[in-house]
């Protein structure tokens, strides 16, 4: 769910922020990584970036011919949040529609659990639609914590998000 991840990253800092005294240089540099970083949101391989946690090696600039800017080669360590198939996760419930529940599980805004998924609940139609197990007397509404093991993960490039099919089916998962 959590990983902590080692990144290589160029910074581009305009000359006009350029000053001779270290401290602002390295202030400029990480504010810099800062803007950049929180534009990225996710990718693929690491999931959604979540925080800088570690400024390790600030490599020497270069400056580019054209715009005099400054090229600082950088090395970070990160926290990035993904999810896997077969991973026990816990989503509240933001959604209900007839043929299954939408969660959002932390920077995940769309896990489906379809009504097919949870073979022991009913869809019920009332001014708070939900489902019901009839045997345990369970309910599922808007706004609880339910514990599901995902069943598929699919990344949407152009969205820069993931979304997630999970299920019921298993020992220990249902409303928390």
């Amino acid at each position: 769910m959590f990983l902590k991840v080692q990144l290589n990253w160029n910074v581009v800092i305009p000359a006009e922020n350029l000053d001779i005294k270290g401290l602002m240089l390295q202030k400029a540099i990480l504010v810099r990584l800062l803007d950049d970083f929180s534009a990225k949101k996710a990718t693929k391989d690491l999931g959604y970036l979540l925080a800088v946690t570690t400024l390790d090696k600030i490599g020497e600039g270069k400056v580019r011919e054209h715009s005099g800017d400054v090229l600082f080669p950088l090395s970070f360590t990160c926290l990035s949040f993904k999810i896997f198939r077969g991973e026990v996760v816990e989503g509240i419930v933001h959604k209900i529609l007839k043929h299954g529940v939408f969660m959002r599980c932390g920077p995940i805004e769309n896990l489906y659990l379809s009504n097919q998924k949870m073979s022991d609940y009913q869809y019920q139609i009332a001014d708070n639609p939900c489902f019901l197990n009839i045997k345990t007397g369970s309910r599922i509404e808007k706004d609880m914590t339910l514990r599901c093991i995902v069943i598929g993960v699919k990344y949407m490039e152009a969205q820069k998000e993931f979304q997630a099919v999970v299920g019921l089916e298993g020992d220990y998962l249902g409303p928390v």
